[in-house]
């Protein structure tokens, strides 16, 4: 008798409960890794930046995204600065090819940061557009997973407070860093729960800052681990498995990251991820295709580095961190479609 398909959706789910699957998935989750790249938008008639401010443009693009790249998934939304501008950063929304950014952060310090109503908050700014936007794909493509995906803790934080002070002030106030990391971590958890509320499958956190070449050891256990967990322990409150990338070299920080509970760890191509799930067999690995291959190809190089990963056994396939909007279309279809034609592996 013939097994039945897996959708899309029951992929992704059954890959992030640790059950073995045909393949892997192949997918970008959005935020600081989404593929609404230039040649999508003119071939989708999708419009940027109007798309970060409309649910139902942001919900169409998603669907143009899935379509033409072959991502098993939408991931939304397309920045990293939903969290920042909603606790009072200047946001500049960019163009068609250059992303949205934080112009100015809010804060000076860790000290001078003003406390508001998180309540009030996750009803604010561009919160709603986004959750709206899910919902609209979470209704009219139930075998799709949607991925809602978040800026996390340090970025957050980073991105209200100047970073480099706040950086500093990690060691020297570290009482008033704690406040503000718990405040920020409640926004997320209250984003998180919006979106999970709203037909989330899935969330992301994509937490650049939250490096340990940029933290080190110390701090990042004291902070990017202690509040990452607090952030996915909510979400897994609510039954929903949660994707964590981490940027960088991970070598200063390896040893920590059996300490976070994150569904699937997603890593920069720097990292070997036939290593670590040699190191770390509990981990499920994510990635890690080089986004400079990707930009700059061709496909075949594209489509061999997808199989490279593929023959080590790695759970889930995706960029190693976030596209080029000049990325070609063609080198992304190669890593999807080199993907979905990879033999099946027994399922259980």
């Amino acid at each position: 008798m013939t097994t039945p398909a897996l959708t899309e959706k029951a992929r992704l789910l059954s890959v992030l409960n640790k059950q073995t699957v045909d393949r892997p998935p192949v997918i970008c989750p959005g935020g600081m890794m989404n593929a609404a790249i230039v040649e999508v938008i003119n071939e989708g008639g999708a419009a940027l930046p109007a798309a970060h401010a409309d649910a139902a443009l942001m919900a169409d693009l998603a669907y143009h995204v899935h379509r033409l790249t072959g991502f098993e998934n939408f991931g939304l939304p397309f920045c990293m600065t939903v969290e920042a501008e909603v606790l009072g950063s200047e946001v500049d929304l960019g163009t068609l090819e250059c992303e949205p950014k934080i112009s100015r952060e809010i804060f000076a310090s860790a000290a001078q940061v003003e406390y508001k109503d998180i309540a009030a908050l996750i009803t604010a700014g561009r919160i709603p557009v986004v959750c709206q936007a899910v919902s609209l794909l979470a209704s009219q493509y139930p075998t799709i997973p949607v991925i809602g995906s978040l800026t996390g803790p340090v970025s957050t934080a980073a991105s209200i407070v100047d970073p480099i002070p706040f950086l500093k002030d990690l060691r020297r106030d570290p009482a008033a860093a704690h406040r503000v990391f718990n405040y920020v971590t409640d926004l997320l958890i209250g984003f998180a729960h919006k979106l999970i509320d709203h037909g989330a499958t899935a969330i992301a956190i994509g937490d650049p800052t939250a490096t340990g070449e940029i933290l080190g050891p110390k701090m990042f256990a004291e902070y990017a681990v202690t509040y990452i967990n607090k952030l996915i322990e909510a979400i897994h409150q609510r039954q929903v498995p949660v994707i964590l990338h981490i940027c960088g070299n991970l070598n200063s920080v390896k040893p920590l990251l059996p300490a976070i509970k994150a569904d699937a760890v997603s890593t920069d191509a720097i990292v070997n991820l036939k290593q670590l799930k040699e190191d770390f067999p509990q981990l499920t690995t994510m990635g890690n295709v080089s986004t400079y291959l990707l930009e700059f190809g061709p496909p075949k190089k594209v489509a061999l580095q997808t199989g490279n990963l593929l023959l080590n056994g790695i759970d889930i396939i995706a960029p190693a961190c976030g596209l080029s909007t000049s990325s070609p279309l063609a080198n992304i279809q190669a890593m999807t479609q080199t993907t979905k034609a990879a033999p099946s592996r027994e399922r259980k």
